[in-house]
């Protein structure tokens, strides 16, 4: 009789296989002692409700027209080692959705054994998104944190610009074949002071974290303003004078009625609110730092400007191409502007009903610098001379 020692058997790892989503990972299994498997056949499938062929070797060929179709082009054996036995599976490209049980199957004409390989994928899900959604009817900015592509689901965390962790509402989990999904809101009040918050999401291994500026410390820059522009001292209002000032035309100043920010940015969150109370015509946004200030252009993302505005004291405008009419419940008083540079979103809010005027989604601000943008219209007979006020976000 043959004796136990003599008698084949397949093995492999014991403990799970863990690896990245995007790699390609070897699902080891080997006929122990040594022996040529060339003539055997090896079936590797995937262990679910219903088992799925993952790779077929039958009659000395790969045999895989059943092949499940997410694995097809995927998977490969190592035909140079089946002679000493090493049946193990090449997986590429490993997806999230690789995640499981494989069963290792090698059949001779008189014997048989089999193996289960568990495999654990890891993925390092999309960079956070941070959104501001509205506002409280107590004064704070609503904002959610959203990411995706995540194996296991990684922790969500609010913090502040001091690394504390903020109280935040639950994490909304959701899972499907790339991974898990999640979304964190939070309401921010006090950020006079500390306008800087962070979302962090972390995992075992991997940690990614996005920031947002609340009440940005915007100033006009006086080297930009078209002469007519009376700017006050601290830089934070502009009303349009009765006389053209003397000013040098520089290659930054604007022939018609507009200034910009001195700071810019080219990337990150940012929001700040702009007072219009008083006024019967206004633009606000931001544009890129290389549009054309010497003659007037029409206001549209084309051309570098993301704005909206008032005009004839209640028709408001989304400056697109074609320009949008807006409909508003009421007259707006004070303005918010968030920006999400990566994303290409410019939001505009109205402050005193906490409600959403219009965004512009998925932009392209082509790697330039924007700018705060700002034009207090024309005054006519006195009608539109109250001034243009950048407010501190709790004002």
């Amino acid at each position: 009789m043959e004796s136990q020692s003599e008698k084949l058997q397949v093995v492999g790892p014991e403990a799970p296989l863990v690896a990245v989503a995007g790699e390609d990972l070897v699902l080891p299994c080997f006929i122990k002692p040594s022996t040529s498997a060339v003539d055997m056949t090896v079936e590797w499938m995937r262990l679910e409700e219903v088992a799925s062929l993952v790779h077929l070797y039958k009659d000395h060929e790969d045999r895989n027209v059943n092949q499940a179709q997410s694995y097809k082009g995927r998977t490969s054996l190592f035909k140079e080692e089946l002679q000493k036995g090493n049946t193990s599976l090449k997986l590429s490209a490993l997806r999230v959705s690789d995640e499981g049980k494989y069963k290792c199957l090698i059949e001779d004409k008189s014997w048989y054994d089999d193996i289960t390989v568990h495999v654990t994928v890891e993925a390092q899900g999309s960079h956070p998104v941070i959104m501001m959604e509205s506002y409280d009817n107590l004064g704070g900015i609503n904002l959610v944190c959203e990411s995706r592509g995540w194996n296991p689901e990684p922790e969500v965390l609010w913090l502040d610009r001091e690394g504390a962790t903020l109280p935040a509402e639950a994490t909304q989990i959701h899972r499907d074949t790339e991974g898990f999904s999640v979304k964190r809101r939070i309401t921010v009040y006090d950020y006079s002071d500390s306008n800087r918050f962070y979302c962090r999401l972390q995992q075992k291994h991997h940690m990614m974290e996005a920031e947002v500026i609340i009440n940005m410390d915007v100033t006009l820059d006086p080297d930009t303003a078209h002469p007519a522009l009376i700017l006050s001292d601290d830089g934070k209002q502009v009303t349009l004078g009765d006389t053209r000032q003397d000013l040098p035309d520089t290659p930054l100043r604007f022939h018609f009625a507009s200034v910009v920010g001195k700071q810019s940015f080219s990337s990150g969150r940012f929001y700040y609110e702009v007072q219009v109370r008083g006024k019967t015509e206004w633009t606000l946004g931001v544009v890129r730092e290389n549009i054309n200030r010497k003659q007037w252009i029409p206001r549209s993302p084309q051309n570098g400007f993301w704005t909206v505005g008032l005009r004839n004291e209640n028709q408001y405008w989304a400056y697109h191409d074609p320009d949008v009419r807006l409909t508003l419940r009421e007259k707006v008083e004070k303005v918010g502007v968030f920006v999400d540079y990566e994303e290409g979103l410019v939001s505009f809010y109205d402050v005193k009903s906490s409600s959403h005027i219009y965004s512009f989604a998925d932009q392209s601000f082509t790697k330039k610098k924007l700018y705060p943008y700002f034009s207090p219209r024309h005054s006519e007979r006195g009608e539109n001379s109250a001034p243009l006020i950048i407010t501190a976000a709790t004002e």
